[in-house]
């Protein structure tokens, strides 16, 4: 029986214009590296100055493109669907952006997990679950990345696949 979902934000719920080859390249010259991929090892490997100047410049470009943001009627649907469980929002997205598109979209979440909080995704999931206190195995987390399918595979939780 599903108790809570956990949503992952872009590409899920609405999907951020972001033009990532260009962010990646401002992230390469920040990090000092040829490749900064994949994006979650590398920022995890730099030291916390470095990753601050990395979130400033991820929050300008996805503040750049808040009025460009739209909904993932697949994904929203899903939401309205289960209006009624607990529900919980994990991203890499941060704070700034999250608060607009949650008050844009109408969404309500009673846990949300950045990248502030937590940058690895199954850290994100284990922090969200634990504070929807369900058991994992409860729990259906909706994302639309094969890396989002093997952090719920690995901490046991359903998972659905959206495009």
């Amino acid at each position: 029986m599903i108790e809570a979902v956990v949503f992952d934000l872009d590409g899920t719920l609405v999907r951020l214009p972001i033009d990532y080859d260009r962010l990646f390249a401002e992230f390469s010259q920040i990090m000092r590296v040829s490749n900064v991929r994949p994006l979650v090892d590398t920022v995890s490997r730099v030291d916390g100055k470095t990753r601050a100047l990395v979130f400033a410049a991820w929050e300008k470009a996805e503040l750049a493109v808040e009025k460009d943001i739209s909904a993932n009627e697949e994904g929203m649907k899903i939401y309205k669907t289960h209006a009624d469980n607990r529900k919980a929002l994990v991203t890499l997205q941060g704070k700034a952006i999250v608060e607009a598109i949650l008050r844009q979209f109408d969404l309500s979440f009673d846990v949300v997990v950045t990248r502030e909080d937590a940058f690895v995704r199954v850290d994100q999931l284990e922090k969200a679950i634990g504070k929807l206190n369900v058991n994992i195995r409860n729990v259906l987390f909706v994302g639309n990345t094969d890396g989002d399918s093997a952090a719920a595979e690995k901490l046991g939780c359903h998972f659905l696949k959206i495009s």
